[in-house]
């Protein structure tokens, strides 16, 4: 693939640092009447001047000068050629799949998320492509996988819900030497800890409802590609499918991206003080943290992103334990979705992975005394506190 120069914004924006970027996006403001906060442009269609004579917009299905500052700003902080703003995370995923036709082949994540799961099972198997869940952790596995059809790596790191964590760039240098592209899933940990384009991927793909937009307020999904090829693919699918970003959505996702970097730091602090606290508790079996040094993939993720991210799992004593804490968790709140600022346990064999069949869950480990946690932007205290009282019905 064509990979030409990206996208970088005005000025001297490239050599801003990350959090500046992200404070300023593209344009940054509304050059024509000088608005810091960026306009939300509520309309679906724009007039000509005249025959042949265009203002860059012509109805918003196609493009939106809102959408596009969010677009911009993404590429910027990916640092990628082109972004592309979806209505979801799923919408985004089924936008990137498209890419592939009948009789192509993809490795994916052997504990992917269950809706990506079920784009790929329930719909593009059904044109003839072929999906076989790996260990992506592991380079041998992946590649004693590969066949002569496959196209595609589709990788989450860390994986929802497991947390195992992938070589980015080793990873996307074989696929590169077989001629396959490499997608990655860049949810958990966003452009702020992590750069899988940086690392040699081809595509980074985001639910931009979880830490983008971060105060679960909106749905939207990312992608951002460094290839020309894969730009005008993606702008395809956009003016075809009609799955573009509304214009207030975008909005939403462009406020929140200003604090990302301030929330992703205390997700960061306290998820570690959580985990830490969590692996003591006597009903608590075992947690799935990437800051633990004895995690699998701790080496590589000190190698390949700044931070640990705000996501747990964790597996407790008995399913009545589960039932207990889903019931008594205060503050805390029993919800599906992750990234916003108030903590939220899920539980994922019945919630975000049901559309896994029973035999692979109980295989990975997704059982029923298995819950998943957002770590939110709350004092760890409070958290911890919560938790406790739920388990055991203690105060601390």
């Amino acid at each position: 693939m064509e990979t030409v120069k990206p996208y970088t914004g005005y000025g001297k924006k490239e050599n801003l640092q990350f959090e500046s970027k992200a404070v300023h996006g593209a344009l940054g403001y509304e050059p024509s009447t000088g608005s810091v906060s960026f306009p939300i442009y509520q309309t679906s269609t724009f007039r000509h001047k005249e025959l042949g004579v265009s203002t860059g917009f012509d109805y918003s299905r196609l493009q939106n000068p809102t959408r596009q500052e969010l677009e911009r700003t993404i590429a910027i902080l990916e640092n990628g050629l082109e972004g592309f703003a979806l209505s979801s995370g799923q919408a985004a995923n089924l936008s990137i799949f498209t890419w592939l036709n009948p009789g192509d082949h993809v490795l994916i994540s052997n504990d992917i998320y269950g809706g990506t799961f079920r784009i790929a099972e329930d719909i593009f198997v059904k044109y003839g492509v072929a999906f076989t869940y790996v260990e992506m952790s592991d380079l041998n596995a992946v590649k004693a996988a590969v066949t002569s059809q496959t196209r595609m790596f589709f990788i989450e790191t860390p994986t929802n819900p497991l947390m195992k964590v992938a070589d980015i760039a080793a990873i996307s240098g074989y696929a590169k030497s077989i001629g396959v592209i490499t997608v990655v899933d860049n949810t958990f940990l966003t452009p702020y800890f992590q750069k899988p384009l940086d690392l040699g991927a081809d595509v980074v793909v985001h639910s931009g409802t979880k830490y983008l937009g971060g105060h679960n307020d909106t749905m939207a999904g990312l992608v951002v590609v460094k290839s020309q090829e894969m730009a005008d693919h993606m702008r395809l699918q956009l003016k075809t499918q009609g799955n573009g970003l509304a214009a207030l959505d975008s909005w939403l996702i462009l406020r929140g991206l200003k604090t990302l970097h301030l929330r992703m730091e205390r997700h960061n602090q306290n998820a570690y003080k959580t985990a830490h606290w969590l692996r003591k508790h006597p009903l608590v079996k075992k947690v799935y943290y990437v800051g633990f040094e004895n995690h699998p993939g701790y080496e590589i993720t000190k190698k390949q992103t700044a931070g640990f991210g705000g996501m747990i799992s964790f597996t407790v004593n008995s399913e009545d334990t589960v039932k207990r804490i889903l019931k008594n968790v205060d503050m805390i709140m029993f919800a599906e979705s992750l990234g916003g600022t108030e903590t939220l346990i899920t539980y994922p064999t019945t919630q975000t992975h049901e559309s896994i069949p029973e035999d692979i869950k109980q295989k990975l480990g997704i059982t029923r005394e298995f819950l998943r946690m957002s770590v939110g932007l709350e004092h760890a205290d409070d958290i911890i506190r919560d938790l406790n009282r739920a388990m055991d019905g203690r105060e601390l």
